[in-house]
């Protein structure tokens, strides 16, 4: 079962913060949160904390479940509040000035392969159950006329 954690309105480029959750996507969380520790870009930070409140709502959701096994399965970042500053430019003039921010939002889950794995016994034990055979369709035969 999977569990979402999100991260609003934080103060920084949409596109910097892509960089980071590009870098994390689909790898496994202890090794993300290790790349996150060490990465010098200042969204790491937040983007840590967030994949560990990830973990920590997954751990709620799936009581004595083992998060070893755990990926990062999504994580997007869209574009949130755009604050605009006027900045003084020569000759009287001002440059309009963006700031942007973004929303992040993380979803961690199992890896496949073991959920794969839970699927695959299911579908054994509904094979192991007898099935009634089909039946097989009435053919129907035609005389040949000779003449």
């Amino acid at each position: 079962m999977e569990a979402v954690a999100k991260l609003n309105n934080y103060p920084t480029s949409p596109r910097k913060m892509r960089l980071l959750a590009d870098l994390i996507r689909g790898m496994q969380v202890e090794k993300a949160l290790a790349v996150l520790e060490h990465n010098p870009k200042h969204p790491a930070v937040p983007l840590r904390k967030l994949v560990i409140s990830a973990i920590s709502n997954w751990k709620l959701k799936n009581e004595g479940a083992d998060e070893n096994t755990l990926v990062v399965k999504t994580i997007m970042v869209d574009g949130a509040r755009v604050i605009k500053r006027m900045r003084p430019a020569p000759q009287g003039r001002g440059y309009r000035v963006r700031k942007r921010s973004n929303h992040v939002t993380v979803i961690v889950d199992a890896k496949s392969e073991t959920v794969a794995k839970v699927a695959k016994k299911v579908s054994e034990k509904a094979a192991a159950a007898p099935v009634a055979a089909p039946k097989k369709a009435a053919t129907k035969k035609t005389k040949s006329v000779t003449e």
